[in-house]
């Protein structure tokens, strides 16, 4: 990575983050991909008391269903067990693929189960807490949702991200992906509208122009 790409990146990660601080909840809802960071940040929210549930939501998606046999939520299930939350704390949504899926079939799930969820605790990675933010208005409009994350840098995250068959590349691209859905998204009603700052747009364009393209909608 040159020095000119990680500031482009450092700049579309920040501004990807929301900096919501958590808060007491219903539930803690870790949704699914390639970042085994966010079941362990999942725990840490349980542990301290943030909410009485975790529940996981995702089957394989875009980046997954390559790198895994067993769906997201198995997966981030067993690391969060070893992390100290009890197995009669955790609720699995095994079958989204994307992240629509992930509010509608998590959000019929708790109906189901009888499960108040006015208020949720969000936990997803970094650079997806606003397109979470952006997205709820839309999908789970009821619910009064906190959006957290794995609290790591750029590049902690790459490095675990490597770690589970990732590569740094790979990572780049769904980063930059995620932040022209930003812009395409609310176009097609999938989000509400973001203000994407001049600063943002041209970060974007240069990675763009050097390859990193591999995630984008064409």
């Amino acid at each position: 990575m040159t020095d000119t790409v990680r500031a482009d990146v450092q700049t579309l990660w920040d501004y990807m983050h929301v900096d919501m601080a958590p808060a007491k909840s219903d539930v803690i809802v870790g949704f699914g991909c390639y970042d085994e960071l966010i079941p362990l940040r999942a725990a840490e929210l349980y542990k301290a008391g943030y909410a009485p549930l975790v529940v996981f939501s995702g089957g394989l998606g875009r980046n997954t269903a390559g790198l895994w046999h067993t769906s997201e939520a198995e997966r981030f299930a067993a690391l969060a067990r070893e992390a100290g939350v009890p197995e009669n704390a955790i609720l699995l949504e095994t079958h989204s693929a994307n992240a629509a899926e992930n509010y509608l079939f998590t959000k019929a799930l708790l109906a189901e189960e009888n499960i108040p969820a006015v208020h949720v605790l969000a936990v997803h990675k970094p650079y997806m807490e606003r397109r979470v933010f952006a997205a709820v208005p839309i999908y789970w409009p009821e619910a009064d949702f906190i959006i957290t994350s794995p609290q790591v840098t750029v590049d902690e995250h790459i490095a675990a991200a490597q770690k589970v068959g990732m590569t740094e590349k790979g990572v780049i691209e769904t980063l930059v992906g995620d932040v022209q859905r930003m812009a395409l998204y609310p176009c097609a009603g999938y989000q509400i509208p973001q203000f994407i700052p001049p600063a943002v747009r041209e970060a974007y364009d240069r990675l763009t122009a050097v390859g990193y393209t591999g995630q984008l909608i064409q």
